[in-house]
């Protein structure tokens, strides 16, 4: 389901609607890695807070690719961690859960905010507080065909991106039921993985949606 032209976040997921996860990536690496998962297309980074010093990845990448690139952190898990972040100069809130209170404060500090919700019960509750966007996780334990019932009584603008097991080639089905997007860990970056691959990776993916979606 395309992103509406009018929602906030529009602007950074309309061409490639591809979150990319750098669970443990480390700071002296995050603005190469970055920039090589950039030039595939993806517009929206985050580095989990359970990475190695993930503000300062934060930081740094915001430095780099703030002009071109929505960042921020991924596993948020309370309110300090969203003050840490707007400090250290990310935009974005992803949360793995549906905690009102980390919602509202993502909003009092003006950052876009994606809560991880498994439920219609989360989900209303998360768009009530403000959330832009829901990450539907684990997506392996939400079927397309949920998804699908999900998109039935969900407000149609809202964007559902997936996140957990998603490849180039299993995007579709989840399309088909309504994803607007997906959130990309481990089959595109993990510690340790060659930057050449990461982009390769990266090229993939880019790759797999737009064939997806302009065939």
């Amino acid at each position: 389901m395309p992103i509406e032209t009018n929602h906030p976040m529009h602007d950074w997921l309309h061409a490639l609607p591809l979150v990319a996860i750098l669970r443990g990536l480390e700071p002296t690496q995050a603005v190469e890695v970055g920039r090589a998962i950039a030039e595939a297309g993806f517009r929206v980074l985050e580095v989990p807070m359970n990475s190695p010093q993930p503000l300062e990845s934060i930081r740094a990448l915001q430095d780099a690719l703030g002009n071109t690139c929505l960042i921020g952190a991924g596993t948020v898990l309370n309110t300090q961690a969203v003050d840490d972040v707007a400090n250290a100069g990310g935009r974005l809130i992803v949360m793995p859960h549906a905690d009102t209170e980390v919602i509202h404060a993502a909003k009092a500090r003006g950052l876009y905010c994606v809560p991880g919700v498994a439920t219609p019960t989360e989900a209303f509750a998360a768009l009530a507080a403000g959330a832009d966007a829901l990450k539907a996780f684990p997506a392996e334990q939400i079927s397309p065909a949920i998804l699908r019932a999900w998109r039935a009584v969900l407000p149609k603008t809202t964007p559902i991106l997936p996140v957990g097991g998603i490849s180039p080639t299993n995007m579709d089905v989840y399309v088909a039921a309504g994803a607007a997007g997906f959130g990309i860990g481990s089959a595109l970056f993990k510690p340790g993985r060659p930057t050449p691959d990461i982009a390769q990776a990266a090229r993939d993916f880019a790759a797999g949606w737009h064939a997806l979606n302009h065939g």
